[in-house]
């Protein structure tokens, strides 16, 4: 099969795309022929390698796809063959207390495909048959591919952690990343206010275009002023980080008195410096999140459904131009996901 891997840890150039054997699925897992794949940061991470990480090489990358389930072990009870599916990225071991109590994603061996497996970038790919969900009937594949690990992490931190409910205030940090526009189409479901931020006036404006109430171009406009403006000084109950270092220093002024901060990703830094006097003084509650439990993916798929959303794509590329996407999501120049076609 074709397939996008890496033989060492480094830059885009280590990127290759090449023929690998097709793997071949165990008792309890399927084999999916993968019909598209979708980029998120993770992968940029995988690739660089991180602490800890002891993958083994070649590894295909690549944590999100849709596609049809071509076959199954024989302890693969919940999927037929034939069966059009997307991937729960987020792999558990099922046996632990936090798997038991239905919190998956705090298992102590959580792991993603992706990082702690072979991921889907390639025509094929076995996966745990738990992992597996029926796509939305009304998403292409290249849709379907789109939304399930920024969906499940921004469903758990709007949903769950951030508790946002009808008529409040959300600001949503970087509109133009997958997490920021899955959370900014959930934040439209439950009804709140939504509050963008962006240094690229082009994503501000589609953002606007799609639902967003208040733009902000944080290169040009001082946050904490307009935050205020906005808000008649009252600052917003809940903010979606996904960025880390630079914006965590200024959240504690974001939000209101009691407001809810909740960060999944760290683009421009892991360390940085708050205001500790503002966290205890305002009450604020501060969340770190990972991915979300299979019961929040069930509820987000159905929420998919139920409100026919439809997943921002920015670009959709041939599986043999995955450095060039991956090139392009690096650069920050996009707007809503970018896919691989993995039949191109």
């Amino acid at each position: 099969m074709k397939a996008c891997y890496i033989e060492s840890f480094g830059d885009t150039g280590v990127i290759k795309t090449g023929n690998l054997p097709d793997p071949q699925c165990a008792d309890s897992e399927v084999l999916i022929e993968v019909k598209a794949a979708s980029l998120n940061h993770l992968d940029i991470w995988v690739r660089l390698g991180r602490p800890g990480n002891l993958i083994r090489f070649p590894h295909i990358l690549g944590s999100d796809a849709a596609g049809i389930v071509k076959d199954k072990g024989k302890n693969a009870r919940n999927v037929e063959i034939g069966e059009q599916v997307v991937i729960n990225p987020g792999i558990n071991c099922g046996l632990c207390e936090s798997c038991l109590s239905g919190q998956q994603s705090e298992c102590a061996s959580f792991g993603i495909i992706g990082l702690s497996r072979q991921g889907v970038f390639a025509n094929f790919a076995a996966v745990p048959a738990q992992n597996v969900y029926p796509k939305p009937v009304h998403l292409s594949f290249a849709q379907a591919a789109s939304f399930p690990l920024t969906y499940l992490t921004a469903w758990r931190m709007v949903v769950t952690k951030g508790n946002l409910k009808p008529g409040q205030t959300v600001l949503i940090h970087g509109i133009g990343g997958g997490v920021a526009q899955a959370a900014m189409k959930i934040a439209q479901i439950i009804g709140a206010k939504i509050i963008v931020t962006s240094s690229s006036e082009k994503k501000l404006e589609s953002a606007i275009n799609n639902g967003a109430h208040h733009g902000i171009l944080y290169s040009k406009e001082n946050l904490p002023a307009k935050i205020k403006e906005i808000t008649a000084g009252r600052g917003t109950d809940l903010i979606i980080d996904s960025a880390g270092a630079k914006t965590m220093q200024i959240n504690t002024e974001l939000a209101k008195k009691g407001g809810t901060i909740v960060l999944c990703g760290v683009t421009t830094g892991a360390k940085t410096e708050i205001n500790l006097q503002a966290v205890y003084w305002n009450q604020l509650k501060i969340f770190g999140s990972t991915m979300g439990s299979n019961h929040e993916f069930k509820m987000m798929v159905d929420a998919i459904n139920v409100n026919k959303i439809e997943p921002v794509i920015d670009s959709v590329f041939p599986l043999s131009e995955a450095k060039k996407a991956t090139q392009l999501m690096e650069n920050g120049g996009q707007t809503g996901k970018i896919v691989l076609d993995t039949t191109a």
